[in-house]
């Protein structure tokens, strides 16, 4: 019988579920099948909610909880998978950042969120998201926050990123959050896996024109693509198709400033942030 597939509760919300059932499950010493038929589903639907692929309904949420014995945790835990849903692009991404040993990243409209401070985080989040409860963009913020251990590994992925200038001019959160924004940018772009570049409006059009994208490169597996724009998230895998949004990726990192240049645009962009801010102090 192969080995169970490990688990990484901190990859998402589902994936800290899946892991939560999985543990109390095999503490009453029952297999998937076993704990399946007391629901009763198929034993398959375990396994699914135990990887962190799919979300059990509410019935069978509170059933698992009652037959494990959780006291309530899975019932509390559901609550919060349905107030703080995650498209299935965005939850195979996060499981991908975690196993990525080199990131490139086009960012059309914000700042990439391993680089987001919470301050910034949280205005995006809102703005976003008008409709959410304060307590349910929390929960987002913290989630996004904690994505950023990836980078304190102590083999760490690369991380290469070009902003368009969108990115950098967009006061987010106002002048005070963007400059402590941008200076957490440069602050990350000392550390040698980190490399950040500007793409300047005078670049013209270019091939990133329809949103951001992002080249997820592995030690034992084919590149991934993961594009966004507005609401809309895709995970790309046919090889062809990967290969070509990577080559429209090389046209960007070829059309913009030089890492060295992007590090004293976003200086002059700070200091453009603080005459803002004492401005409205006066």
């Amino acid at each position: 019988m192969p080995a169970p597939k490990q688990l990484d509760p901190s990859v998402s919300l589902p994936a800290l579920y899946g892991a939560k059932v999985r543990k109390l499950r095999i503490r009453a010493g029952w297999t998937q099948k076993q704990l399946g038929d007391r629901i009763p589903i198929a034993h398959s639907r375990i396994a699914q909610y135990e990887l962190g692929k799919e979300i059990p309904t509410k019935r069978v949420s509170d059933r698992l909880d009652e037959l494990l014995g959780a006291d309530g945790d899975l019932s509390d835990l559901w609550d919060h998978l349905k107030r703080v849903p995650w498209s299935d692009a965005v939850q195979k991404y996060m499981q991908y950042e975690v196993k990525a040993i080199a990131m490139h990243k086009y960012l059309a409209h914000s700042v990439p969120g391993l680089l987001q401070t919470e301050a910034y985080a949280r205005e995006l989040m809102r703005e976003a998201q008008p409709w959410c409860p304060a307590d349910v963009i929390e929960e987002r913020v913290a989630e996004r926050l904690a994505r950023k251990a990836v980078l304190a590994r102590a083999v760490p992925p690369l991380l290469w990123a070009v902003l368009d200038e969108a990115v950098i001019r967009r006061a987010v959160g106002g002048p005070a959050v963007m400059r402590e924004q941008l200076a957490y940018v440069l602050e990350a772009a000392d550390a040698p896996n980190v490399e950040v570049q500007v793409l300047p409006f005078a670049a013209g059009a270019h091939a990133g024109m329809g949103g951001s994208l992002t080249v997820l490169s592995f030690d034992n597996a084919p590149n991934l693509v993961y594009l966004e724009g507005g609401f809309l998230t895709a995970m790309v895998k046919d090889r062809t198709a990967v290969a070509q949004h990577s080559h429209r990726y090389d046209r960007l990192h070829a059309l913009a400033l030089s890492p060295a240049e992007s590090v004293g645009w976003i200086e002059r962009a700070m200091e453009g942030f603080l005459t803002c801010s004492l401005q409205e102090t006066f």
